[in-house]
């Protein structure tokens, strides 16, 4: 089977030998239904290879579910997975099917499946072993056929010896394991992943794309990157979002590298006087996000000035979009605010912005960012989470200290 076309298909970058392997593992064993355990850290991308999986089996016109153990709350899973009967619990006011009825023919991913709590443990493995389940507060055996991908970054070897994961579900989740690489074991595939991310960047928020000249892209290959693609793809988005110089030097791009190998997060560069706290993972994450927002709003404002000057659209039409902008523009609290911020900020320092509400807090910025995310996906948690660039769980996790009740 060609490598590149499925490679394409899939959005899958880079040729390390390494990779290529777990792809051809993944595509010989798709025919069978044998389960399927894909290991490999955190931001590897170990979310491709069930759905190579599911495409390339018998199984590819059924349906495909993924589920993320890790976001489900304990006291919930075995409903979300083998389903519940009417009044099983408080709230359960009519029956519902879970993943395993709904993927009855297909397959489902299991990802983060070490977070399994040990009586979802037992029940996964009685389907595993006999294709049978029984629902929250029912008592009769159902039937289902499933295909189950699993995945995980937890050592389960160590994990089996502390005695959070059942011996006997390992080896049935492992009959064919798959491991993807870490990035700094594909070091080939390093800048060709850099060019993407920075490309997709500059296309999204129309501004030039950054390049790396030699020497930088010598560190950024030799870099360990605790974090992975997932980090890559993060440190790529910051620079194009902070810096004004389109080429990258080593010397700017190490701003952006923790020197401490033990950190998995890019500190934020701000200016002197902000340097005096510090702000979280989730927190630097989703700033980032509303400044890429912020930068394209900026170029639609520059745009609507032109045509405002030149007479090209209604004068009121425009004003009353301009303002809007400009209103959504103040979002990011002073104190995170890049040192030297992009030229077309200009156009922000205007009598009307300096009449502009208080300065929000960072904890108000954040919660105003979330709701917006939440508003533009219709509330489904799980698209807002990939919106602003997050798990699932660090959402519900700020959901609930934000206080956000609307959703």
């Amino acid at each position: 089977m060609d490598l590149v076309a499925v490679k394409q298909r899939f959005g899958i970058i880079g040729t390390s030998e390494a990779m290529d392997r777990a792809l051809e593992i993944a595509l010989r064993v798709a025919p069978t239904d044998l389960s399927v355990l894909v290991t490999g850290e955190s931001g590897v991308g170990k979310e491709f290879f069930p759905q190579v999986i599911h495409a390339f089996s018998a199984r590819k016109h059924n349906k495909y579910i993924a589920v993320n153990c890790g976001a489900i709350p304990e006291g919930t899973i075995d409903s979300e997975l083998f389903g519940h009967e009417k009044g099983a619990f408080t709230g359960a006011t009519e029956a519902r099917k879970g993943y395993f009825e709904e993927a009855d023919g297909g397959t489902i991913f299991l990802d983060e499946v070490a977070e399994l709590p040990h009586s979802t443990q037992v029940r996964l493995l009685r389907v595993l072993q006999t294709g049978e389940f029984i629902r929250v507060g029912s008592s009769k055996i159902q039937k289902t056929n499933v295909r189950v991908v699993a995945a995980t970054n937890v050592n389960l070897q160590l994990a089996i010896r502390e005695g959070r994961f059942r011996e006997d579900l390992y080896y049935r989740l492992n009959t064919v394991p798959i491991y993807v690489p870490a990035l700094r074991e594909r070091k080939e595939d390093i800048y060709t992943l850099f060019r993407k991310f920075a490309s997709d960047v500059a296309i999204q928020y129309r501004m030039p794309p950054i390049s790396l000249d030699a020497e930088a892209r010598t560190v950024l290959e030799n870099y360990y990157w605790r974090g992975n693609i997932r980090q890559l793809k993060n440190v790529a988005e910051q620079i194009s979002a902070i810096e004004e110089s389109r080429v990258i030097t080593p010397d700017i791009l190490r701003r952006y590298l923790p020197e401490d190998g033990n950190q998995s997060s890019v500190p934020v560069p701000v200016a002197p006087q902000a340097q005096t706290g510090t702000v979280g993972d989730f927190e630097r994450e989703l700033i980032y996000k509303m400044m890429f927002d912020m930068r394209a709003e900026m170029t639609d404002i520059k745009r609507m000035l032109q045509e405002l000057l030149s007479g090209r659209s209604g004068v009121s039409e425009q004003t009353d979009r301009i303002a809007g902008l400009l209103q959504a523009a103040q979002v990011i609290p002073a104190s995170v605010q890049p040192a030297q911020p992009d030229a077309a900020a200009g156009y922000a320092e205007s009598e009307e912005v300096a009449d502009s509400p208080r300065e929000l807090t960072k904890e108000e910025a954040l919660r105003e960012a979330i709701v917006k995310a939440l508003r533009r996906h219709n509330g489904r948690r799980k698209e807002t989470a990939k919106d602003l660039f997050i798990s699932e769980r660090t959402l519900y996790r700020k959901i609930k200290e934000l206080g956000i009740n609307e959703y």
